[in-house]
């Protein structure tokens, strides 16, 4: 079942990358007592999410942080992967959340089965806005990025 607007964001493990490597991170307590706008792609380098996605995200990094606490993104890639796309797309200001093993995504019912093109169970493409871990804004892309879009989430907020 996918998480739905009104829904609290389930408590999960997943990796983010700290100052001396990969870090757990536990989405319960990363969500608490925050506003924060997350999107997740189905992969870190890829065409898409490379060129498109997270570059909207880096662009309207300081408006959204004018109305949010924290600015993450979520790729089903791991926390070394995630560091150097940071690094990559100059996204500094943007907290990389890494769910190598889609137990987030699947736990938001947000999974997206790409083992047919080889590339194993990835993320559906989405944005979502929670406040205190509660989902007031649910966005997900089956082709192309308008619902998941940092302009689309902008308008939410």
């Amino acid at each position: 079942m996918t998480i739905s607007v009104g829904d609290k964001i389930p408590d999960v493990t997943i990796k983010t990358n700290g100052a001396k490597g990969p870090e757990d991170l536990s989405t319960g307590e990363f969500f608490k007592g925050r506003k924060v706008v997350l999107f997740a792609v189905p992969g870190a380098f890829t065409p898409g999410c490379s060129n498109t996605h997270m570059p909207g995200f880096v662009v309207e990094a300081d408006e959204l942080l004018s109305k949010v606490d924290v600015i993450a993104c979520l790729a089903t890639n791991d926390a070394f992967v995630m560091d150097a796309w940071q690094k990559d797309q100059n996204a500094e200001r943007i907290t990389m959340l890494a769910d190598g093993n889609a137990e987030f995504v699947k736990a938001l019912g947000l999974e997206l089965d790409a083992t047919g093109g080889g590339m194993g169970i990835r993320s559906k493409r989405f944005a979502l806005v929670a406040n205190d871990g509660v989902v007031e804004y649910l966005g997900v892309d089956e082709k192309g990025v308008e619902d998941s879009s940092a302009q689309t989430v902008l308008k939410h907020l």
